[in-house]
């Protein structure tokens, strides 16, 4: 299950591990994470909520290495600096997404109070 670690003066969800599936497992629809033989209940919701936790811890980290590298990225230091049009478009995001994210970055790279925690939208 998902346990609490340090990070700085907040606390941080560590997800549970996550098992990569064997692409024979993979590749069959019907199959994730073998929770479709797990026939108790109780274990069912345990393992599916373990699950969820470390998606959404994974989730929110990824963002937060988007976030940085978008900052770095759009770096007015860097003679290659890209800007918040040019990085939406490689990202898939909005322009007003973009430049968000190009704060979150900063704030993220700063070491901002609470900025883990930050939703950038």
């Amino acid at each position: 299950m998902a346990e609490l670690t340090p990070r700085g003066n907040e606390q941080r969800l560590r997800p549970a591990p996550l098992l990569f599936e064997p692409a024979q497992a993979a590749s069959d629809p019907e199959h994730f994470f073998d929770l479709e033989s797990i026939d108790d209940p109780r274990a069912l919701l345990a393992r599916a909520t373990e699950l969820t936790q470390a998606f959404r811890a994974a989730a929110d980290r990824a963002v937060e290495f988007q976030a940085m590298a978008a900052a770095q990225l759009a770096d007015p230091r860097r003679f290659d600096r890209l800007t918040a049009a040019d990085i939406a478009e490689r990202a898939d995001w909005t322009e007003d997404y973009a430049k968000k994210m190009v704060e979150f970055g900063r704030d993220l790279m700063r070491g901002v109070e609470g900025a883990g925690h930050v939703d950038p939208v």
